[in-house]
């Protein structure tokens, strides 16, 4: 097995995408190390995944905003394990509004986690695995990163960036042994948007289009340790994704009409 005894750090490891992967990563013979705020729901998962697979996996509550913590327990968790084989960049969130409704606040949040956040917590597994001379850094993305909708405008602004740093840092990154990934799902069924859109009206406008959690983990974990450049989802978007670059016009308008559609 290719995941074998390697440790996989997962952020946002709570719930939703990344407690799949955390699962899937164990099935698959990985050691899942879990981090995210809440600690106790951490432990359930970890008494989980002991009692399903006999892998016990270590957690630690990280708030990917606070860099200070950030390099603090990454640093314990190379003390403790010795080495860090995988990091998914999974913690992040979204607030779905139009333009005229956005709080700066609330985009300012969304940057320190889903940006700034993602490349504290690259740099700070980096040199360990630039040193070890091997690694794979997997940045869970989105297909708003590609094709952005309506009330995404900053969500997408985000994942555009994840897109692009992961990009740069992949031809960096490639001199040292280090695989890099970004992971592109579509909408996914998760609690996601229980938070992101108080009104339910995108959730109303993608729900035909959502993926479940367990089949973006599994495709995910499938990755781990090989040269997959990007993991795209569903592949309808995926094909869509790429037209948008010859022919932006006709994609927009397909998009408006399917998001307005009542």
């Amino acid at each position: 097995m290719r995941l074998k005894g390697r440790h996989v750090v997962i952020t946002g490891a709570s719930g939703g995408i990344g407690e799949q992967i955390a699962y899937e990563a164990a099935r698959q013979g990985g050691v899942p190390v879990l981090l995210a705020r809440s600690e106790e729901r951490l432990k359930a998962i970890s008494a989980r995944i002991e009692a399903e697979t006999g892998i016990r996996a270590p957690y630690a509550s990280l708030d990917v905003s606070d860099r200070g913590m950030i390099e603090a327990v990454v640093s314990q968790l190379i003390a403790d394990l010795g080495a860090i084989d995988v990091l998914v960049n999974n913690a992040g969130f979204g607030v779905f509004r139009y333009v005229e409704d956005i709080d700066l606040d609330e985009m300012e949040r969304m940057f320190a986690v889903n940006v700034f956040g993602l490349i504290a917590c690259t740099k700070a597994v980096y040199s360990h695995m630039k040193e070890r001379g091997s690694g794979h850094i997997i940045n869970i993305a989105s297909q708003a990163g590609k094709i952005a909708t309506p009330k995404s405008s900053v969500y997408s602004a985000t994942k555009h960036a994840v897109v692009g740093f992961t990009d740069s840092l992949r031809l960096e990154a490639g001199r040292f042994g280090i695989f890099v990934t970004a992971v592109n799902p579509g909408p996914v069924e998760t609690n996601f948007f229980s938070t992101a859109d108080e009104s339910g009206e995108y959730v109303r406008n993608v729900s035909r289009w959502m993926l479940r959690p367990e089949a973006v983990a599994k495709r995910v974990v499938a990755a781990m340790m090989t040269p997959t450049r990007e993991v795209n989802m569903p592949r309808w978007m995926d094909l869509g994704s790429r037209l948008y670059r010859f022919a932006p016009g006709l994609v927009e308008k397909v998009a408006k009409r399917a998001f307005f559609q009542k």
